[in-house]
């Protein structure tokens, strides 16, 4: 798992987490991007209290 990098790394790097054109748009609106496994009980009440679930993407 990657803990953090940026957009453009994402793009560069092919890395499939979403759709090309959706992580340019987040890039160029600055927004950022958590990428984590609805799966695991609790990741979402652990994102939004701001623990480490998964890969943050931006900067």
């Amino acid at each position: 798992m990657i803990e953090q990098i940026t957009h453009a790394d994402v793009l560069k790097r092919g890395i499939r987490v979403m759709d090309s054109t959706a992580i340019t748009l987040c890039m160029d609106n600055n927004l950022p991007i958590l990428v984590f496994d609805l799966k695991n009980k609790g990741a979402i009440k652990r994102a939004l209290l701001g623990e480490k679930v998964g890969s943050f993407v931006g900067g």
